[in-house]
């Protein structure tokens, strides 16, 4: 199937890009000390729903033999940088930092997006810093991906936002081409690597890109005991931040934008 996305297929992820946007929003919003990620989980997959989208994550399965994700929302909780289970009585606690990763099907077309939030009142310097800087890279991600350009762009835009911030830049997970599927090529690293193959950005194609970052400086991680979450190997506070782009000739455009 073609990674190029037609102007009325654009127009398909732009709606139920906003319908999940307000999911997103309704969640962060639920997020309190005395909460359960099985209720934060649940208000997000009602509002999506309510508006005529389904959840992507919801039995997902990237090959037919692997164990479908239980959950609408991917729920993060500290440590754990992104794929937590949102289907656990786990009560969040003040001074958590909770991610939310959340995807949706519309119109026969998916849309992607992240964002992480501190738990209750008075956020530490030091975390609402880890928050802002994540934010930014991806911004800055969003402002370097152009037609004519190539994922490199992306990526190199990303790494000089975390880089004098000494976070671990997660190199495990990249970023992702979004539509057709829940996971398309190409992938986009959020750090310079020759590894990956120079991919040009051409009018139509659409991209989750969504850096992740821990505060202990370490980037390496690993997977969890329940075989689902990934967890900073260094213990330390994982960030995510992701949103959905369309690249046209007419300019770039979040087609998820982040709740405020």
């Amino acid at each position: 199937m073609s990674l190029i996305k037609t102007p009325q297929e654009i127009d398909a992820m732009r709606e139920g890009g906003h319908i999940l946007s307000r999911a997103l929003k309704a969640a962060v919003d639920s997020v309190r000390p005395g909460i359960t990620l099985r209720e934060v989980d649940a208000i997000g997959e009602a509002s999506m729903r309510a508006e005529g989208a389904t959840p992507s994550f919801l039995h997902y399965k990237s090959s037919p033999s692997d164990t479908p994700f239980p959950s609408t929302i991917c729920l993060s909780v500290n440590e754990e940088v992104v794929h937590g289970l949102g289907n656990r009585d786990r009560v969040l606690l003040e001074g958590d930092v909770l991610g939310l990763d959340i995807g949706c099907w519309y119109k026969g077309l998916c849309t992607d997006m992240a964002m992480s939030v501190y738990v209750g009142s008075n956020c530490p310097p030091n975390i609402s810093k880890l928050l802002s800087v994540t934010k930014e890279a991806l911004l800055a991600g969003v402002a370097a991906a152009r037609v004519g350009g190539d994922v490199k762009d992306i990526s190199t835009a990303i790494e000089k936002v975390v880089t004098p911030h000494k976070y671990g830049n997660v190199r495990a997970l990249v970023g992702h081409g979004v539509g057709h599927e829940v996971h398309e090529n190409p992938h986009v690293p959020n750090y310079v690597d020759a590894r990956y193959p120079s991919v040009k950005l051409v009018d139509g194609m659409c991209l989750a890109l969504e850096p992740m970052f821990g505060l202990g400086g370490d980037y390496r991680v690993d997977t969890a005991p329940d075989g689902w979450a990934i967890v900073m190997k260094d213990g330390s506070i994982g960030a995510h931040f992701e949103v959905t782009i369309a690249i046209t000739k007419n300019g770039t455009e979040i087609l998820t934008p982040l709740p405020v």
